[in-house]
Protein backbone atom coordinates (compact mmCIF):
# COMPACT_ATOMS: atom_id res chain seq x y z
CA UNK A 1 0.00 0.00 0.00
CA UNK A 2 0.80 3.68 -0.45
CA UNK A 3 2.25 5.10 3.01
CA UNK A 4 0.94 8.78 2.01
CA UNK A 5 -2.82 8.19 0.11
CA UNK A 6 -4.30 11.39 -1.54
CA UNK A 7 -7.70 12.25 0.05
CA UNK A 8 -10.16 14.29 -1.58
CA UNK A 9 -13.10 15.83 0.08
CA UNK A 10 -14.99 19.03 -0.38
CA UNK A 11 -13.91 21.04 2.87
CA UNK A 12 -11.53 20.10 5.41
CA UNK A 13 -9.53 17.22 6.09
CA UNK A 14 -8.16 17.24 9.71
CA UNK A 15 -6.76 13.31 10.26
CA UNK A 16 -5.80 9.88 8.44
CA UNK A 17 -5.59 6.82 9.97
CA UNK A 18 -4.94 3.75 7.93
CA UNK A 19 -4.52 -0.11 9.58
CA UNK A 20 -4.46 -3.14 7.26
CA UNK A 21 -8.05 -2.72 6.18
CA UNK A 22 -9.05 0.04 7.49
CA UNK A 23 -9.38 4.10 6.97
CA UNK A 24 -10.34 6.62 9.75
CA UNK A 25 -11.10 9.98 8.17
CA UNK A 26 -11.74 12.81 10.11
CA UNK A 27 -12.73 16.36 8.87
CA UNK A 28 -15.53 18.73 8.39
CA UNK A 29 -18.23 19.37 6.30
CA UNK A 30 -20.45 22.78 5.32
CA UNK A 31 -22.47 20.27 2.94
CA UNK A 32 -22.95 16.76 1.57
CA UNK A 33 -19.53 15.91 -0.09
CA UNK A 34 -18.06 13.30 -1.63
CA UNK A 35 -14.58 11.78 -0.17
CA UNK A 36 -12.21 9.76 -2.39
CA UNK A 37 -8.75 7.97 -1.19
CA UNK A 38 -6.69 7.20 -4.04
CA UNK A 39 -3.79 4.86 -2.91
CA UNK A 40 -5.02 3.34 0.50
CA UNK A 41 -4.91 -0.59 1.01
CA UNK A 42 -5.93 -3.35 -1.39
CA UNK A 43 -8.59 -4.44 0.44
CA UNK A 44 -10.53 -2.40 2.42
CA UNK A 45 -13.15 -3.21 4.42
CA UNK A 46 -14.17 -0.41 6.23
CA UNK A 47 -14.21 3.55 5.79
CA UNK A 48 -15.49 6.21 9.04
CA UNK A 49 -15.47 9.68 8.40
CA UNK A 50 -15.88 11.31 11.59
CA UNK A 51 -16.58 8.08 12.81
CA UNK A 52 -19.24 7.14 11.23
CA UNK A 53 -19.38 4.59 8.55
CA UNK A 54 -19.26 5.13 4.92
CA UNK A 55 -20.31 2.66 2.23
CA UNK A 56 -17.93 2.73 -0.53
CA UNK A 57 -17.39 1.62 -4.13
CA UNK A 58 -14.53 1.61 -6.59
CA UNK A 59 -13.87 4.83 -8.45
CA UNK A 60 -14.12 5.33 -11.45
CA UNK A 61 -10.15 6.99 -11.81
CA UNK A 62 -8.60 3.13 -10.73
CA UNK A 63 -5.14 3.89 -9.25
CA UNK A 64 -6.58 1.86 -6.12
CA UNK A 65 -9.25 4.44 -5.46
CA UNK A 66 -12.41 4.04 -3.86
CA UNK A 67 -15.23 7.13 -3.11
CA UNK A 68 -18.25 7.60 -0.64
CA UNK A 69 -20.58 10.36 0.52
CA UNK A 70 -20.38 11.76 3.77
CA UNK A 71 -23.77 13.21 4.82
CA UNK A 72 -23.92 16.57 6.14
CA UNK A 73 -26.69 16.93 8.50
CA UNK A 74 -28.22 19.88 9.16
CA UNK A 75 -29.13 21.12 13.09
CA UNK A 76 -31.83 22.54 14.70
CA UNK A 77 -30.93 25.17 17.19
CA UNK A 78 -31.58 28.94 18.79
CA UNK A 79 -29.57 31.54 20.04
CA UNK A 80 -31.15 34.04 22.96
CA UNK A 81 -32.71 37.52 22.08
CA UNK A 82 -30.36 39.98 24.22
CA UNK A 83 -33.94 42.35 23.69
CA UNK A 84 -35.83 39.80 26.03
CA UNK A 85 -32.89 38.67 28.04
CA UNK A 86 -32.74 39.39 31.72
CA UNK A 87 -30.58 42.35 32.39
CA UNK A 88 -29.43 43.97 35.40
CA UNK A 89 -27.64 47.64 35.84
CA UNK A 90 -25.47 49.50 37.73
CA UNK A 91 -24.05 53.10 37.25
CA UNK A 92 -20.25 52.65 36.82
CA UNK A 93 -19.36 55.98 37.24
CA UNK A 94 -19.37 56.43 41.25
CA UNK A 95 -16.50 58.64 40.74
CA UNK A 96 -18.59 62.23 39.99
CA UNK A 97 -20.71 61.76 43.44
CA UNK A 98 -19.97 64.30 45.99
CA UNK A 99 -19.58 61.30 48.40
CA UNK A 100 -17.14 59.48 47.09
CA UNK A 101 -14.10 58.83 48.21
CA UNK A 102 -10.48 58.50 46.18
CA UNK A 103 -8.77 57.97 49.40
CA UNK A 104 -7.38 54.55 47.66
CA UNK A 105 -6.54 56.13 44.46
CA UNK A 106 -3.12 56.24 43.11
CA UNK A 107 -1.12 59.73 44.16
CA UNK A 108 0.30 61.52 40.93
CA UNK A 109 3.30 62.70 42.59
CA UNK A 110 6.30 61.61 40.66
CA UNK A 111 8.18 65.06 39.62
CA UNK A 112 9.85 62.93 36.82
CA UNK A 113 9.19 60.19 34.70
CA UNK A 114 10.17 57.18 33.24
CA UNK A 115 9.40 57.92 29.62
CA UNK A 116 11.65 58.76 27.27
CA UNK A 117 9.32 60.65 24.51
CA UNK A 118 7.59 63.34 25.85
CA UNK A 119 9.06 65.83 28.72
CA UNK A 120 7.05 66.75 31.40
CA UNK A 121 4.92 69.89 31.26
CA UNK A 122 2.69 69.48 34.79
CA UNK A 123 4.32 69.31 37.89
CA UNK A 124 4.27 65.94 38.51
CA UNK A 125 3.64 63.19 36.14
CA UNK A 126 0.69 62.31 34.40
CA UNK A 127 1.51 59.56 32.40
CA UNK A 128 -0.62 56.46 33.32
CA UNK A 129 2.28 54.05 32.61
CA UNK A 130 4.31 55.80 35.37
CA UNK A 131 2.30 54.43 38.05
CA UNK A 132 2.02 51.11 36.38
CA UNK A 133 -1.43 51.67 34.51
CA UNK A 134 -0.79 50.23 31.27
CA UNK A 135 -4.19 48.87 29.77
CA UNK A 136 -8.10 49.69 29.47
CA UNK A 137 -9.92 52.99 30.62
CA UNK A 138 -8.20 55.62 32.60
CA UNK A 139 -9.23 57.73 35.89
CA UNK A 140 -8.39 61.03 36.78
CA UNK A 141 -9.30 63.14 39.78
CA UNK A 142 -8.14 66.71 39.74
CA UNK A 143 -8.74 68.42 43.46
CA UNK A 144 -8.78 72.25 43.41
CA UNK A 145 -9.54 75.28 46.09
CA UNK A 146 -11.60 77.71 44.26
CA UNK A 147 -10.64 81.30 43.90
CA UNK A 148 -13.31 82.20 41.87
CA UNK A 149 -11.52 83.07 38.49
CA UNK A 150 -11.55 79.80 37.16
CA UNK A 151 -13.36 80.31 33.84
CA UNK A 152 -12.42 77.53 31.48
CA UNK A 153 -10.10 74.36 31.71
CA UNK A 154 -7.23 73.35 29.08
CA UNK A 155 -6.61 69.61 28.97
CA UNK A 156 -4.74 67.73 26.77
CA UNK A 157 -4.52 63.90 26.51
CA UNK A 158 -3.55 60.86 24.94
CA UNK A 159 -5.29 57.11 24.36
CA UNK A 160 -4.06 56.16 20.88
CA UNK A 161 -6.38 55.97 17.60
CA UNK A 162 -10.26 56.48 18.12
CA UNK A 163 -9.91 57.27 21.50
CA UNK A 164 -12.14 59.41 23.60
CA UNK A 165 -12.41 61.58 27.05
CA UNK A 166 -15.27 63.12 28.78
CA UNK A 167 -14.71 65.73 32.08
CA UNK A 168 -16.96 66.69 34.77
CA UNK A 169 -16.52 69.39 37.34
CA UNK A 170 -17.94 67.71 40.55
CA UNK A 171 -21.09 65.89 39.51
CA UNK A 172 -21.41 68.59 36.67
CA UNK A 173 -21.06 67.34 33.02
CA UNK A 174 -18.19 69.69 31.07
CA UNK A 175 -17.57 68.12 27.87
CA UNK A 176 -16.54 64.91 25.93
CA UNK A 177 -13.67 64.40 22.74
CA UNK A 178 -15.23 61.58 20.98
CA UNK A 179 -12.83 60.48 19.00
CA UNK A 180 -11.65 60.05 15.36
CA UNK A 181 -9.80 57.51 14.03
CA UNK A 182 -7.20 59.39 12.87
CA UNK A 183 -6.32 61.40 15.76
CA UNK A 184 -4.45 59.41 18.81
CA UNK A 185 -4.32 62.56 21.16
CA UNK A 186 -6.51 66.13 21.19
CA UNK A 187 -6.27 69.11 23.10
CA UNK A 188 -9.03 71.32 23.65
CA UNK A 189 -9.89 74.50 26.00
CA UNK A 190 -13.69 74.19 27.69
CA UNK A 191 -15.34 76.25 29.50
CA UNK A 192 -16.22 76.18 33.62
CA UNK A 193 -19.21 77.46 35.38
CA UNK A 194 -18.86 80.79 37.01
CA UNK A 195 -20.02 80.37 40.00
CA UNK A 196 -17.63 78.85 42.15
CA UNK A 197 -17.34 80.23 45.02
CA UNK A 198 -13.65 81.54 46.80
CA UNK A 199 -12.46 79.26 48.69
CA UNK A 200 -14.26 75.66 48.00
CA UNK A 201 -13.24 73.12 46.89
CA UNK A 202 -13.40 71.10 43.74
CA UNK A 203 -13.05 68.23 42.29
CA UNK A 204 -11.73 67.71 38.36
CA UNK A 205 -12.76 64.11 37.04
CA UNK A 206 -11.24 63.02 33.55
CA UNK A 207 -11.73 59.61 32.15
CA UNK A 208 -9.47 58.74 29.07
CA UNK A 209 -10.15 55.82 26.80
CA UNK A 210 -6.89 54.00 26.66
CA UNK A 211 -6.81 52.04 23.18
CA UNK A 212 -3.50 50.26 23.77
CA UNK A 213 0.14 51.27 22.95
CA UNK A 214 1.10 51.73 19.52
CA UNK A 215 3.59 49.97 17.70
CA UNK A 216 6.81 50.88 16.52
CA UNK A 217 5.92 50.90 12.66
CA UNK A 218 8.97 52.31 11.61
CA UNK A 219 12.27 51.13 12.89
CA UNK A 220 13.78 53.08 15.49
CA UNK A 221 11.13 55.13 16.18
CA UNK A 222 9.71 54.89 19.90
CA UNK A 223 6.19 55.27 19.22
CA UNK A 224 5.46 52.56 21.69
CA UNK A 225 6.43 54.55 24.49
CA UNK A 226 4.10 57.50 23.72
CA UNK A 227 2.43 58.02 27.16
CA UNK A 228 -1.07 57.53 27.93
CA UNK A 229 -3.61 59.61 29.96
CA UNK A 230 -3.34 63.03 30.77
CA UNK A 231 -0.88 65.10 28.79
CA UNK A 232 -1.45 68.75 30.36
CA UNK A 233 -3.99 70.70 31.86
CA UNK A 234 -4.21 74.58 32.68
CA UNK A 235 -6.93 75.74 35.11
CA UNK A 236 -7.52 79.63 34.72
CA UNK A 237 -6.57 82.24 37.62
CA UNK A 238 -4.31 78.75 38.78
CA UNK A 239 -1.07 78.11 38.55
CA UNK A 240 -0.69 74.21 37.78
CA UNK A 241 0.50 73.69 41.17
CA UNK A 242 -2.93 74.45 42.54
CA UNK A 243 -4.45 70.92 41.30
CA UNK A 244 -3.29 68.17 42.89
CA UNK A 245 -4.32 64.74 40.69
CA UNK A 246 -5.23 61.08 41.71
CA UNK A 247 -5.43 58.53 38.94
CA UNK A 248 -6.58 54.50 38.93
CA UNK A 249 -6.41 51.93 36.07
CA UNK A 250 -7.37 48.57 36.23
CA UNK A 251 -7.35 46.81 39.91
CA UNK A 252 -4.21 45.85 41.24
CA UNK A 253 -2.03 47.69 38.10
CA UNK A 254 1.05 45.80 37.54
CA UNK A 255 -0.29 43.38 40.15
CA UNK A 256 -3.21 42.73 38.29
CA UNK A 257 -6.07 40.68 40.39
CA UNK A 258 -7.33 38.21 37.72
CA UNK A 259 -4.48 36.08 36.76
CA UNK A 260 -6.15 33.43 34.38
CA UNK A 261 -7.67 35.98 32.13
CA UNK A 262 -4.43 38.15 31.85
CA UNK A 263 -3.07 41.26 32.29
CA UNK A 264 -5.13 43.20 29.22
CA UNK A 265 -8.52 41.99 30.98
CA UNK A 266 -9.61 44.73 32.88
CA UNK A 267 -9.48 48.65 32.44
CA UNK A 268 -10.32 51.38 35.24
CA UNK A 269 -14.35 51.14 35.35
CA UNK A 270 -15.59 50.72 38.73
CA UNK A 271 -17.38 47.49 37.34
CA UNK A 272 -14.07 46.32 36.11
CA UNK A 273 -12.30 47.45 39.44
CA UNK A 274 -14.72 45.78 41.72
CA UNK A 275 -15.05 42.66 39.12
CA UNK A 276 -19.14 42.78 38.08
CA UNK A 277 -18.29 41.45 34.67
CA UNK A 278 -17.27 37.97 35.97
CA UNK A 279 -19.92 35.40 36.46
CA UNK A 280 -21.65 35.17 39.77
CA UNK A 281 -21.06 38.79 40.12
CA UNK A 282 -23.81 39.79 43.27
CA UNK A 283 -26.23 41.84 40.85
CA UNK A 284 -29.33 40.59 42.28
CA UNK A 285 -29.84 44.24 44.41
CA UNK A 286 -29.05 46.02 40.72
CA UNK A 287 -31.61 47.31 38.95
CA UNK A 288 -33.44 45.73 36.42
CA UNK A 289 -33.32 46.56 33.05
CA UNK A 290 -33.91 46.55 29.09
CA UNK A 291 -30.06 46.31 28.51
CA UNK A 292 -28.03 48.69 26.56
CA UNK A 293 -30.99 49.00 24.21
CA UNK A 294 -32.63 51.58 27.04
CA UNK A 295 -29.50 53.26 26.72
CA UNK A 296 -28.92 56.94 29.26
CA UNK A 297 -31.20 59.89 29.16
CA UNK A 298 -27.75 61.65 29.84
CA UNK A 299 -24.09 61.41 29.66
CA UNK A 300 -22.69 58.67 31.95
CA UNK A 301 -21.40 55.48 32.29
CA UNK A 302 -23.37 52.11 32.73
CA UNK A 303 -22.76 48.73 33.04
CA UNK A 304 -24.60 45.82 32.17
CA UNK A 305 -24.74 42.40 32.65
CA UNK A 306 -27.10 39.29 32.18
CA UNK A 307 -27.15 35.45 31.80
CA UNK A 308 -28.51 32.61 30.12
CA UNK A 309 -28.00 29.10 29.10
CA UNK A 310 -26.41 28.01 25.19
CA UNK A 311 -27.63 24.93 23.90
CA UNK A 312 -26.16 24.07 20.95
CA UNK A 313 -25.21 20.60 19.48
CA UNK A 314 -22.11 18.93 19.91
CA UNK A 315 -19.85 18.07 16.62
CA UNK A 316 -20.42 21.53 14.86
CA UNK A 317 -18.53 24.45 14.83
CA UNK A 318 -21.13 27.65 15.01
CA UNK A 319 -19.28 30.35 15.11
CA UNK A 320 -21.19 33.19 17.26
CA UNK A 321 -20.60 36.85 17.44
CA UNK A 322 -22.32 40.18 18.65
CA UNK A 323 -23.81 42.51 16.48
CA UNK A 324 -24.29 46.12 16.83
CA UNK A 325 -26.34 48.59 14.67
CA UNK A 326 -24.22 51.02 13.41
CA UNK A 327 -26.41 53.84 11.90
CA UNK A 328 -28.24 57.55 12.53
CA UNK A 329 -31.49 56.56 13.03
CA UNK A 330 -32.93 56.37 16.45
CA UNK A 331 -29.28 57.05 17.30
CA UNK A 332 -30.25 58.57 20.86
CA UNK A 333 -33.00 58.72 23.07
CA UNK A 334 -33.73 62.68 22.31
CA UNK A 335 -33.13 62.29 18.00
CA UNK A 336 -30.43 62.46 15.94
CA UNK A 337 -27.40 64.70 16.14
CA UNK A 338 -26.17 66.31 13.11
CA UNK A 339 -22.60 67.41 12.00
CA UNK A 340 -21.89 71.22 11.35
CA UNK A 341 -23.05 70.80 7.85
CA UNK A 342 -26.70 69.60 8.92
CA UNK A 343 -25.69 65.85 8.16
CA UNK A 344 -27.03 63.21 10.52
CA UNK A 345 -24.13 61.29 12.52
CA UNK A 346 -23.86 58.29 14.51
CA UNK A 347 -24.81 59.17 18.38
CA UNK A 348 -21.52 59.24 20.35
CA UNK A 349 -21.14 56.02 22.83
CA UNK A 350 -18.45 53.63 23.54
CA UNK A 351 -19.16 49.81 24.42
CA UNK A 352 -16.93 46.81 25.66
CA UNK A 353 -17.99 43.26 25.45
CA UNK A 354 -17.89 40.58 27.79
CA UNK A 355 -18.31 36.81 28.02
CA UNK A 356 -17.59 34.85 31.18
CA UNK A 357 -15.04 37.15 31.90
CA UNK A 358 -13.06 37.79 29.36
CA UNK A 359 -13.20 41.20 27.35
CA UNK A 360 -13.91 40.13 23.55
CA UNK A 361 -14.48 43.53 22.21
CA UNK A 362 -14.81 47.54 22.32
CA UNK A 363 -16.94 49.32 20.00
CA UNK A 364 -16.96 52.73 19.34
CA UNK A 365 -20.24 53.57 17.79
CA UNK A 366 -19.42 57.27 16.29
CA UNK A 367 -16.28 55.42 14.72
CA UNK A 368 -16.49 51.79 14.16
CA UNK A 369 -15.70 50.37 11.46
CA UNK A 370 -16.15 47.02 13.29
CA UNK A 371 -19.36 46.31 14.28
CA UNK A 372 -19.28 42.61 14.47
CA UNK A 373 -17.65 41.04 17.05
CA UNK A 374 -17.28 36.86 17.28
CA UNK A 375 -16.66 34.85 20.62
CA UNK A 376 -14.59 31.35 20.50
CA UNK A 377 -16.21 28.31 21.86
CA UNK A 378 -14.24 27.78 25.09
CA UNK A 379 -15.08 30.84 25.66
CA UNK A 380 -18.99 30.92 25.36
CA UNK A 381 -19.74 27.35 26.69
CA UNK A 382 -21.72 25.76 24.16
CA UNK A 383 -23.75 23.71 26.02
CA UNK A 384 -24.20 25.35 29.63
CA UNK A 385 -25.00 28.46 31.48
CA UNK A 386 -23.63 32.24 30.05
CA UNK A 387 -22.57 35.57 31.39
CA UNK A 388 -22.62 38.57 29.25
CA UNK A 389 -21.56 42.30 30.15
CA UNK A 390 -21.35 45.15 28.30
CA UNK A 391 -20.14 48.66 29.50
CA UNK A 392 -21.91 51.69 28.05
CA UNK A 393 -19.71 55.04 28.25
CA UNK A 394 -22.28 57.66 26.52
CA UNK A 395 -20.25 61.24 25.53
CA UNK A 396 -23.67 63.24 24.43
CA UNK A 397 -25.49 65.62 27.00
CA UNK A 398 -28.73 64.55 25.88
CA UNK A 399 -27.84 60.74 26.40
CA UNK A 400 -27.55 57.77 23.92
CA UNK A 401 -28.62 54.21 23.95
CA UNK A 402 -27.31 51.10 21.58
CA UNK A 403 -29.72 50.94 18.40
CA UNK A 404 -29.17 46.99 18.66
CA UNK A 405 -27.25 44.22 20.16
CA UNK A 406 -27.71 40.63 18.87
CA UNK A 407 -26.35 37.46 18.63
CA UNK A 408 -25.73 36.18 15.47
CA UNK A 409 -24.47 32.86 13.98
CA UNK A 410 -22.29 32.19 11.10
CA UNK A 411 -21.72 29.20 8.77
CA UNK A 412 -22.23 26.15 10.10
CA UNK A 413 -19.84 23.45 10.11
CA UNK A 414 -20.32 19.70 10.93
CA UNK A 415 -17.03 19.14 12.53
CA UNK A 416 -14.97 16.20 13.25
CA UNK A 417 -12.17 18.57 15.76
CA UNK A 418 -13.85 16.97 19.19
CA UNK A 419 -14.86 18.75 22.01
CA UNK A 420 -13.90 22.18 23.11
CA UNK A 421 -11.97 22.81 26.12
CA UNK A 422 -13.18 25.64 27.53
CA UNK A 423 -11.19 28.27 28.77
CA UNK A 424 -10.33 29.30 32.57
CA UNK A 425 -13.43 31.16 33.91
CA UNK A 426 -12.98 31.84 37.93
CA UNK A 427 -15.97 33.26 39.21
CA UNK A 428 -16.71 36.34 41.51
CA UNK A 429 -15.08 36.91 44.72
CA UNK A 430 -15.31 40.08 46.71
CA UNK A 431 -12.08 41.83 45.94
CA UNK A 432 -9.69 43.24 48.65
CA UNK A 433 -9.29 47.23 48.40
CA UNK A 434 -12.02 47.52 45.65
CA UNK A 435 -12.45 51.61 45.32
Amino acid sequence: MTSAPIVRTDYLLRTVEITSDCIRLTGDLNATSTVEVIGGPDNVKSLTFNGKDLEFKQSTTGCNSIVATADFEKPTFSVPDLTTASWKVIDSLPEIESSYNDKAWTVADHTTTNNTVLNLTTPTSLYSSDYGYHTGILLYRGHFKANGHESTLYLSTYGGAAFGHTIYLDGAYIASFTGEDVLPTYNATYDLPSNLTSGSEHVITVIVDNNSLNENYIVGEDEMKLPRGVLDYDLAGHPKSDVTWKLTGNLGGEHYIDQARGPLNEGGLYAERAGFHLPGAPTSDWKSSAGPQEGLSGPGIAFYTTTFDLDLPTGYDIPLAFSFANGTANATQQGEYTFSNGTARPAAYRCQLFVNGYQFGKYVHNVGPQDVFPVPEGIWNYQGSNTVAVSLWVQEEDGAKVESLTLVTGPVIQSGFGAIEPAPQPAWEKREGVY
